[in-house]
């Protein structure tokens, strides 16, 4: 399996999206909150852009740190299982 094939499928498995979408779900609604949250409070426009971008990049920050971990660890040859790479991310 190539480098790339190996980074994608990491992408997708052992928890990692369930792991970044409950990190964004925080992440991002306290950021939108500081963000926007005048607007909310005061029943204005909220840009919809900055909505998704908010969630969006938190996902995305904490997808790419738990696969460099595991890339980290398949170029060192060593497999490390999803728990050891939770303790290894944390």
């Amino acid at each position: 399996m190539s480098w790339f094939s190996q980074i994608c499928l990491s992408c997708v498995s052992e928890g990692i999206p369930r792991r970044s979408f409950i990190v964004a779900a925080i992440v991002g609604t306290i950021l939108n909150l500081v963000n926007q949250g005048d607007a909310v409070l005061a029943g204005g426009h909220v840009d919809l852009a900055k909505v998704i971008l908010t969630y969006a990049v938190p996902y995305c920050v904490a997808t790419y740190g738990a696969v460099s971990v595991r890339a980290t660890a398949i170029r060192k040859g060593a497999s490390m299982s999803a728990k050891e790479t939770d303790r290894a991310a944390s």
